[in-house]
């Protein structure tokens, strides 16, 4: 076997345990959780280990189950491909494949769309009995759910929505697509500079609703307390999944799973298994735009967050406002610790993505306003996403890394 340098692989090191070193020399098999990790837990963190033990690291792609996260949530959809195809997809994800061909077909798109509508309609009525607010199920949903970290660029998010805000009051009779943006989530206890992020999503989101120029044309929620029960009303509702974070520091979410099962299309980056989601679904029924992993490592030699401000007329207008206190003029220097988070150290390259995340998210604009063509996206997301089962991941692991007797009946 190749050698690595001893220093490179010791348990204990400066009188600490190298946990991650210890769980690696005693498994039998380490999974990384999606294609691009794998390949990054080889090259990266573990490539000494990986040259000393080169059998050991195996991927096994996360998945979802499909009876809470289609079956149980989206009935309307569910009731649809029962009619369609059967009541076996259920347990065999993959045999969602059978409505491919459907999506060109006109009277099964207007279907598959009026389940998402109600679903709409119905997550429309939740927010106007829960936050007392206003949304037209009309409007795109375009919904950001998960936990409140750097790396999955909430910020990002909230800097794009403000610079759309401010795009619509320079000329609101442009024919904007209107958009509902959705964000849920919550952050560990003691993350200081995720409450603080939390913070400004919710004062941006006050400043838009709040303004009679930008109208129905973008409203932003936040509802409280994010957890399951919530994101079993919002996925079946969503017509866009954010999933932006920066590239190699996702290891493999699965929320885009359950969103694209639903019929949602994905804006993202190529992370985690976002990647396994464009070559399932294709090119041409998901937005990727931003560095890649490489791009970014290679990028943070000499990285300066300014010089990308500055590149950047729309970003320079947004940092400008929270500056000088435009989101909390009771307050102006409320959201100065974001500000210098983010000038200080932009560790997830937030100034390096706005422009391209920004372009992608006009793209989004032209796709959503040509019914027919995002319609047979979302049938085909769904259709293509059978694949990301959990039951696939089972079975999986019990071919490959338990060595157990398979569903099937076959001993592995």
């Amino acid at each position: 076997r190749a050698k690595a340098p001893k220093s490179q692989v010791r348990i204990v090191e400066h009188g600490e345990i190298k946990m991650g070193e210890l769980s690696f020399i005693m498994a039998h098999r380490v999974n990384g959780v999606s294609a691009l990790h794998t390949d990054l837990m080889k090259s990266t963190v573990f490539k000494d280990l990986h040259a000393l033990h080169p059998d050991r690291i195996v991927n096994q792609t996360n998945g979802v189950t499909p009876r809470r996260w289609l079956h149980g949530c989206n009935a309307g959809l569910r009731n649809l491909l029962n009619e369609t195809i059967g009541e076996e997809w259920v347990c065999d994800l993959q045999q969602l494949e059978k409505i491919a061909p459907l999506a060109d077909d006109a009277g099964f798109r207007d279907r598959f769309m009026a389940i998402k509508q109600a679903n709409k309609q119905h997550l429309a009525g939740w927010i106007k009995d829960n936050m007392g607010l206003t949304v037209s199920p009309d409007a795109m949903f375009d919904v950001q759910i998960k936990r409140i970290h750097e790396y999955k660029r909430q910020l990002m998010n909230a800097l794009e929505t403000a610079a759309l805000a401010n795009a619509i009051r320079r000329n609101p009779d442009a024919d904007w697509t209107p958009r509902v943006k959705i964000f849920g989530g919550k952050a560990a206890p003691a993350y200081l500079d995720a409450k603080n992020i939390i913070r400004l999503i919710n004062d941006i989101g006050a400043s838009i609703n709040a303004d009679p120029v930008i109208g129905d044309r973008l409203k932003v929620v936040y509802p409280a307390n994010y957890n399951v029960s919530m994101a079993e009303i919002l996925i079946p509702a969503a017509d866009l999944s954010e999933q932006i974070s920066t590239a190699g520091k996702e290891a493999s979410g699965t929320g885009n799973m359950k969103f694209a099962l639903n019929g949602a299309v994905t804006i993202g980056t190529l992370d985690g298994a976002n990647v396994e989601i464009r070559d399932h679904v294709g090119d041409e029924n998901i937005y990727i735009f931003g560095m890649t992993a490489g791009e970014v490592e290679a990028a943070r030699e000499g990285y300066s967050t300014q010089s990308y401000i500055d590149q950047s007329p729309i970003l320079t207008e947004v940092i400008d406002q929270v500056r000088n206190g435009f989101f909390s003029p009771d307050e102006p220097t409320r959201h100065w610790p974001v500000l210098e988070k983010l000038l200080r150290d932009d560790y997830f390259m937030v100034a390096a993505d706005f422009d391209a995340y920004w372009h992608a998210q006009r793209r989004v604009d032209v796709g959503f306003a040509d019914k027919d063509a995002w319609a047979r996206m979302a049938v085909l997301n769904t259709a293509l996403s059978g694949w990301f089962s959990s039951d696939r991941t089972i079975q999986g692991y019990a071919d490959d890394i338990w060595g157990v007797q398979s569903l099937s009946g076959e001993v592995k």
